[in-house]
């Protein structure tokens, strides 16, 4: 899966969440939950996933792009809340 990002929104998120957009395509996406974040009015569809990335579980917020890549918003260390929903999946 080919995985987009603005640079802006990367250099954002390393300094907000300590993590680089990048690492998205670390994300274990089978074993994965997926949401769609209905949060607020985007303007376009964003989806969110807890997944595994190597001992931690971490959320992605993410939207489809027409070229069937997703682009990356966010990626930050999943909250207690998310880790309990999705420990409640499996």
């Amino acid at each position: 899966m080919e995985i987009t990002f603005d640079p802006a929104k990367d250099a954002e998120n390393r300094r907000k969440h300590g993590i680089s957009l990048v690492r998205a395509r670390e994300l274990d996406v089978l074993t994965a939950m997926y949401d769609e974040d209905r949060s607020q009015d985007y303007g376009e569809v964003r989806w969110n996933v807890v997944a595994w990335l190597r001992t931690s579980l971490y959320t992605l917020t993410f939207t489809d792009e027409s070229t069937g890549a997703i682009r990356a918003i966010s990626l930050r260390k999943a909250t207690k809340e998310e880790q309990r929903r999705y420990a409640e999946q499996i």
